[in-house]
């Protein structure tokens, strides 16, 4: 079929590419330690567009009806923007592990089996294990007016891991991820096993909040995203283009500590967002965004790239039935010179904070935040002394960012997302 969708819409129009996706998932789930249900889902999508007398037009499908998606396409193109895109010509693509085909081959029995072992490992006294196992596999087709053919395999195991504790008025919920293309080690779930442990250890007894005031904190990968959301957002070049980016004007914009790196890395290998090109037929590449605390690039398709007048990044992403966006692949920041103990043994009376409530609400892009936390722990003299409840934590990213005292040594990976744990100094703490 996407053979002859290109073939009629080149002949009808003035360019056109589309993208075929497929994907077939298979999920476990288990809801207090027991096996709760197992489902399969199937799902084949079509998104074509045309560039029709200097407008964009787009339409999608999961059926097979060709000129039905054809004539949709040509009718959203009579009344779409006008943008004078360039759709990218044939190059070569660069070498990428997007597939396992062990990973392809595992059934709901090995799945459950996967799932009864974290299960059995984190059976703790008056604790509530839920857990999600997810198996996907699917491919990724792409062809456009201009010459271009590509397609890749990919496959994502993925645990999800939930960990509940109720004692009195107190409730804790804590979790953990892990997805890459291949199944996980041995290694990688134990790792996610003994990081659930502790923060269940580490809450065992509960600690007062230190005095208000700018403290040092202790971001973990999970706790990082309150100053990595801003970020993702302002290097968008859609961001950049509406004029709503912090980070667009990059003469007066914020400057970032130095030890503070961020890249968007589509070509690490076995990771969920990996690809060797993106869903616009340009080759993927390892952009640095943030390099040694300074910008350097943002994210761009094709159409945010002509508007903008500079050139695509290769971060086109689309969907069945939306338009290409901007959007990152693998984001990384690259880990620093400090064992997590270390990152402690520098904390005087401080907090080490695993979630705050209510990140993502309002205007992320601004960086501004005060959120009260929702896991986190006190640190005097570099020891973990227990849980802190009442005590929020406030500042601005991108300032926060300016005074990054730390980077731990490793970086776990969250999904599509590598982050070391981050010691900021001067953060307001609002505790007793």
């Amino acid at each position: 079929m996407i053979e002859l969708l290109i073939e009629e819409a080149s002949r009808r129009a003035d360019a056109a590419d589309v993208v075929m996706k497929t994907d077939e998932t298979l999920t476990v789930a288990f809801d207090s330690g027991r096996l709760k249900s197992t489902s399969s889902a199937q799902e084949c999508g079509f998104n074509l567009r045309v560039v029709h007398g200097g407008r964009l037009g787009f339409a999608g499908s999961t059926g097979q009806d060709p000129i039905a998606l054809l004539d949709a396409a040509f009718a959203s193109a009579r009344l779409g923007p006008q943008v004078a895109i360039k759709l990218p010509t044939p190059a070569p693509l660069p070498t990428v592990r997007t597939h396992s085909p062990r990973a392809a081959t595992l059934s709901a029995v090995d799945l459950i089996q996967l799932g009864r072992g974290i299960v059995d490992r984190l059976s703790i006294d008056g604790v509530k294990v839920n857990l999600v196992v997810e198996r996907s596999i699917g491919s990724v087709r792409l062809a456009n007016s201009c010459g271009v053919e590509g397609s890749y395999d990919v496959s994502t195991v993925s645990l999800s891991a939930e960990l509940v504790q109720v004692r009195g008025d107190s409730v804790l919920i804590t979790g953990d991820h892990v997805a890459a293309a291949e199944s996980p080690t041995l290694a990688e779930v134990e790792a996610m096993v003994q990081r659930l442990l502790q923060r269940i250890a580490w809450a065992e007894r509960d600690a007062t909040p230190p005095r208000s005031g700018n403290l040092p904190v202790c971001f973990t990968p999970a706790g990082s995203a309150v100053l990595l959301l801003p970020l993702q957002q302002a290097c968008s070049g859609k961001a950049v283009l509406q004029g709503i980016s912090p980070l667009g004007d990059e003469a007066n914009g914020p400057r970032f500590s130095s030890n503070f790196t961020l890249v968007d890395d589509p070509l690490a290998d076995g990771r969920s967002g990996s690809r060797p090109m993106d869903d616009e037929g340009v080759p993927s590449q390892r952009l640095p965004l943030i390099e040694q605390g300074v910008v350097r690039n943002f994210i761009y398709d094709l159409e945010t790239a002509a508007r903008a007048g500079t050139q695509p990044t290769g971060h086109g992403r689309r969907s069945t039935f939306a338009k290409p966006q901007p959007a990152y692949s693998n984001l990384v920041v690259e880990p620093g010179h400090h064992a997590f103990k270390e990152l402690l043994a520098l904390i005087e009376d401080g907090l080490l904070v695993d979630d705050l409530l209510g990140v993502g609400q309002g205007n992320v892009i601004g960086g501004a935040f005060s959120q009260p936390v929702g896991l986190a722990y006190r640190v005097v003299k570099g020891e973990v002394v227990g849980r802190v409840k009442d005590a929020a934590v406030a500042g601005n990213a991108y300032e926060l960012l300016g005074r990054v005292a730390g980077l731990g040594t490793e970086a776990q990976w969250i999904g599509s997302m590598a982050v070391p744990p981050l010691l900021i100094e001067g953060v307001a703490v609002l505790g007793a």
